[in-house]
């Protein structure tokens, strides 16, 4: 005989009772800690090179593709619906969806971001920071500043040339760095993201350079 989708052989006398009963599993999904020191974090380090198809044509790329630099000349670039027209912007090639660690040299006045593919290539809003698609940390001699969706938050702490990026992409936190001898917080981020987050970087001025450390 058949009852409650088990099996049993009428010769043998059942012992129990069968009851159907529906049952929930519920599984908890629990994510490691943030990493809070440099060691932690570059457990968590990922390998990113610069899009040349992205790359606005007055930044030169060099160092396979991890340096770029603000120049007055223009790049041989081919045309690609990819390319920045507006702003001297330019995209890595890779889309970041996990928890990635990322260090960043720059010099001069440059704005280092994480942003949705699908931003605009040619709108005028479209500079990192400046739209609901990118967050951005501007960087120079003067200071930090925070701006995501166009709104500005100035930034304290200790000035470096090298700066870190921390994404927990299911957490939805984005955590920016001072590197020196000493590791500090600048900002963090907390909000959902809906795409994967391609790291990217603003150049303002002649000979400015940002440069992907190799860790």
């Amino acid at each position: 005989s058949y009852t409650c989708g088990i099996w049993y052989d009428d010769n043998i006398p059942s012992l129990c009772q069968c009851v159907c009963v529906s049952v929930v599993n519920i599984v908890d999904v629990v994510l490691p800690p943030e990493p809070k020191t440099r060691e932690q974090l570059l457990q968590y380090s990922c390998q990113l090179t610069l899009d040349p198809n992205t790359a606005q044509t007055h930044l030169s790329l060099s160092e396979g593709n991890r340096k770029v630099t603000r120049t007055d000349q223009v790049q041989p670039y081919p045309g690609h619906p990819d390319r920045f027209t507006n702003h001297y912007q330019v995209l890595c090639r890779e889309g970041l969806s996990g928890r990635c660690y990322w260090e960043v040299e720059w010099t001069g006045y440059v704005i280092t971001a994480v942003s949705y593919k699908d931003i605009s290539r040619t709108e005028t809003d479209n500079a990192f920071g400046f739209n609901n698609k990118s967050w951005s940390l501007q960087c120079s001699s003067d200071g930090y500043w925070f701006r995501h969706n166009n709104v500005e938050t100035k930034v304290s702490g200790p000035q470096s040339s090298r700066v870190g990026v921390y994404l927990d992409h299911k957490a939805g936190t984005l955590s920016f760095y001072s590197v020196s001898d000493t590791m500090t917080l600048l900002h963090r981020v907390q909000t959902t993201f809906t795409q994967p987050l391609y790291p990217g970087f603003c150049l303002n001025y002649f000979n400015d350079t940002a440069e992907l450390v190799k860790l």
